[in-house]
């Protein structure tokens, strides 16, 4: 039988992900007609991105799940109409993207980078950073790529804690959780590190107090969602050098407003949501695989847990 597959994205990435799809439908055994437009009455499973058209999901009476290709899935957990399995996107590309993004950003920071790519009066100012070891990194959230992350930061030689709203494990650091874990978590931190999901538990869980629990001068590194910082009390504490440097890369409003204060305050910088891309030939084999799973009658893979939404 060949599985009817809805492919539910802007037009652009259909074209990308044709190729990709066949070749991974292909090695899983599959045979498979993806189509960005498919009768209602004969979607098996839609390949999915949440800025897609399709948001009703209850004309499609033969779904058997929605694979998301987005690592986030706040936009589609709470859809009422969603009736069957949610998987979000893990996927090698997007975590490895995401690794080499924020070990970027930290070791620019850590290293105090920024004071000699920008430096219009040609000052002579020798000043070693301290090494790793020294300086203590936090990571708010310890999901598949916090947790990557955290572990990748380790193992440059930085004492790594992690957070997260319920009690994890994770080799090589020491992990908190709850709200009497974030303020020990935060307390201290020179670099801080944000990959939780966006749910209402989250929402500006860097605020003016949280803020102030910072090493004075502490830089932020945000890719993962914009509303888990209060805009507002961000900038107060650059203002006031609590924070020393922000590094942007998710918004509450994207793209970001051309007149938001994030874009010409000295001490942010705005990179453009580009932390970490769903990469169409590695996001393709974890769609063929759950599609296979689901066919076979095997559990799904990365299934989203939509009563905390994520």
């Amino acid at each position: 039988m060949v599985v009817q597959v809805l492919f539910a994205a802007k037009a652009n990435r259909g074209i990308e992900y044709e190729a990709p799809l066949k070749k991974a439908f292909l090695e899983a055994g599959l045979e498979c007609h993806v189509a960005c437009d498919l009768p209602t009455q004969e979607v098996e499973y839609i390949v999915y991105a949440p800025n897609s058209d399709v948001q009703d999901f209850s004309v499609f009476p033969k779904l058997k799940a929605v694979l998301n290709l987005w690592a986030g899935v706040e936009s589609v957990a709470p859809n009422q109409s969603l009736k069957v399995p949610l998987a979000r996107m893990v996927d090698h590309g997007m975590t490895q993207g995401m690794k080499e993004w924020v070990s970027g950003h930290v070791m620019r920071h850590h290293l105090g980078m920024d004071a000699h790519i920008n430096n219009p009066e040609n000052l002579w100012e020798p000043k070693a950073p301290p090494l790793a070891q020294q300086r203590p990194v936090t990571v708010l959230g310890l999901g598949e790529l916090g947790s990557v992350c955290a572990q990748t930061l380790a193992a440059l030689g930085f004492p790594v804690t992690g957070w997260s709203r319920s009690q994890k494990t994770v080799e090589g650091v020491t992990c908190h959780s709850g709200d009497a874990g974030l303020k020990v978590a935060l307390s201290g931190a020179e670099i801080v590190v944000l990959l939780l999901p966006n749910t209402a538990a989250t929402e500006n869980v860097l605020n003016v107090e949280s803020l102030a629990w910072l090493a004075k001068g502490a830089m932020i590194v945000n890719p993962g969602r914009g509303p888990l910082i209060d805009d507002d009390a961000l900038l107060e504490a650059l203002n006031s050098g609590q924070v020393g440097h922000a590094t942007l890369d998710v918004f509450r409003v994207e793209p970001l407003p051309k007149n938001h204060p994030f874009w010409t305050h000295p001490n942010v910088t705005v990179t453009p949501h580009v932390a970490s891309e769903t990469r169409p030939w590695t996001a393709s084999q974890c769609v063929a695989e759950n599609i296979r799973r689901g066919e076979a009658g095997e559990p799904f893979l990365h299934l989203v847990d939509r009563s905390v939404g994520y």
